[in-house]
């Protein structure tokens, strides 16, 4: 197994062991201790040492099942969650952040990347649809807005926040493949429980649930570069401002004629609703850390005066390690009145601008890529490739954001569209464990275009249904058939106007030799700037 940079985990508790609950006594067992004799010796016999204090008991471990059960509260397992509640399976949410809402509550994340294929088609489908919808007709802009999406989403589903994984309990099955029986957890208030249950999902940014099982990690974008050291995508550090007078802001814009705004703001693009770019004016500005970047912005008017920028990177963070995600947090806030400034003067409509608070968590990229049955790889993206057992219709540029050694990103292709299959999303090695949202399976470079929201969601609901569909048989994920894969495909489109058949995306390799296709996997070959011969 490569290695695998250490965190603020321990892997002494990675090992996995029995179920807890095959080796605890039953609550109606009666005991036998009360009635054995004493072997102490009578009083005046004793020792003068004093009698060592009772050892204090162990808490008892509570028991609980589910059908499904998500370790992490990020948006994208949430449409599994949703749509396996909704076709009468029992779920249950147990978090280990303090507070609900990943990426998009506690990051603030709130500038939403829409997805279309390479026509301009819009390639939203499910529950998701309706997020992007209200985002792009301005009716979901704040937060407060999303918490309430975030609420009718969960509403019914049992969530508990805070909690600390302890005990992973697995046993193998006849097709060699470990099941995951139960998790032993402490909750927020101290108590001990022991959840078990049929399916597992991992919905967080950190592998809170992954790290604790037999996993490979894939190499990342240290392999692309050529370093040793694992690095992930820069974070982002969400920026929120208020008294934004944007419609000064588009008037001055829209006065100018190109080759004015060229000058002032570089490439620029400015709308009633976004603001995009402007990297003449993100390039003036000089970061006072090496590990912070300004690069273009993707704005989003919130309405009323307020401005929300996915713009600030944070390079070198560690998701699964709470200091360094904190110093991340330490940065972008000591960092935000100084770029206040700079756009003050930088930006009309911007002169009495002011800060409009801090997000309680950056804005998590990537973390560890995990083996799972089927690891998409760039050509399948670039050659609109479909798989019998898609979950989910995509799209989006390989969109690199940068590190240390490349602050900038890089992107590494457009796809037009292209099929996610339901083994992108399942642990190899384990029946029982799917891998929601950012966990998916792919190449660190094809995990440019698969990590946005619009793919993974749309996954994460369609297994959700498969998982209900599947749940009256005890078949597991890993087991099913053409002919459930052709009942999942005609519920999803009768049911929930889900189309993943019969869909064809355009192949941008025709014609290319085996040879090009693996440098092109590999990344020794850059799509955009490559000209076959």
């Amino acid at each position: 197994m490569p290695y695998i940079r250490k965190s603020a985990r321990s892997w002494a508790g990675i090992a996995l062991i029995a179920v807890l609950s095959a080796c605890t006594p039953a609550a109606n067992t009666p005991s036998t201790t009360s009635e054995v004799p004493s072997a102490a010796p009578p009083h005046s016999q004793a020792s003068d040492k004093p009698a060592a204090p009772p050892a204090p008991a162990e808490k008892p471990v509570q028991q609980e099942q589910a059908d499904v059960v998500l370790v992490g509260s990020e948006l994208e397992g949430l449409y599994l969650a949703r749509a396996a509640a909704d076709e009468g399976l029992s779920v249950k949410i147990i978090d280990p952040r303090p507070a609900f809402g990943g990426q998009v509550l506690q990051g603030e994340m709130l500038f939403l990347d829409a997805v279309s294929d390479g026509h301009g088609k819009s390639l939203h489908q499910g529950r998701v649809k309706e997020l992007f919808d209200g985002f792009k007709n301005g009716k979901i802009r704040k937060l407060a807005e999303f918490e309430q999406y975030f609420a009718k989403l969960s509403q019914g589903i049992p969530v508990e926040q805070g909690v600390s994984l302890e005990q992973v309990g697995a046993v193998q099955g006849p097709d060699g493949r470990e099941h995951v029986k139960a998790v032993t957890y402490t909750a927020k208030d101290g108590t001990r429980r022991q959840l078990t249950a049929q399916t597992w999902v991992e919905n967080t940014d950190s592998a809170e649930l992954a790290s604790k099982l037999k996993v490979k990690r894939l190499p990342g974008l240290e392999a692309f570069y050529g370093q040793e050291r694992i690095e992930y995508m820069s974070a982002g550090y969400m920026m929120k401002f208020k008294n934004v007078d944007w419609k000064a802001w588009m008037t001055a814009f829209n006065a100018m004629s190109d080759a004015e705004r060229r000058k002032k703001f570089g490439t620029a693009y400015l709308s009633e609703s976004y603001a995009l770019v402007f990297d003449g004016v993100t390039k003036a500005y000089k970061a006072s850390d090496d590990r912070l970047f300004l690069r273009g912005l993707n704005a989003v008017y919130q309405r009323d005066g307020e401005v929300l920028i996915n713009a600030l990177l944070v390079y070198d963070i560690n998701p699964a390690d709470p200091a360094s995600v904190q110093y991340a947090l330490d940065l972008g806030k000591k960092e935000m009145p100084l770029i206040l400034e700079h756009f003050r003067k930088s930006l009309p409509g911007w002169e009495k601008a002011e800060l409009n608070g801090f997000p309680a968590h950056p804005y998590i990229r990537e973390y560890n890529h995990y083996e799972t049955e089927y690891t998409l790889q760039v050509s399948d993206m670039l050659s609109g490739r479909m798989f019998p057992d898609n979950v989910s219709i995509a799209g989006y540029p390989l969109d690199l954001q940068g590190i240390t050694s490349n602050k900038w990103g890089i992107e590494m292709g457009r796809p037009d569209k292209y099929g996610m299959p339901l083994r992108s999303f399942l642990l190899k090695g384990y029946d029982n464990i799917v891998m929601a949202g950012k966990n998916v399976g792919s190449t660190a470079i094809a995990y440019g275009s698969a990590r946005i929201q619009p793919n993974t969601s749309l996954a994460a609901e369609s297994i959700g249904v498969l998982l209900a569909q599947l749940h009256a048989s005890g078949k597991p994920l890993t087991s099913v058939t053409g002919d459930d894969l052709a009942k999942l495909h005609q519920t999803l489109a009768s049911k929930h106007g889900i189309k993943l058949t019969g869909v064809v995306g355009d192949n941008k390799l025709a014609g290319w030799t085996k040879e090009e296709l693996r440098k092109l996997d590999s990344g020794e070959i850059n799509y955009p700037s490559y000209k076959r011969k």
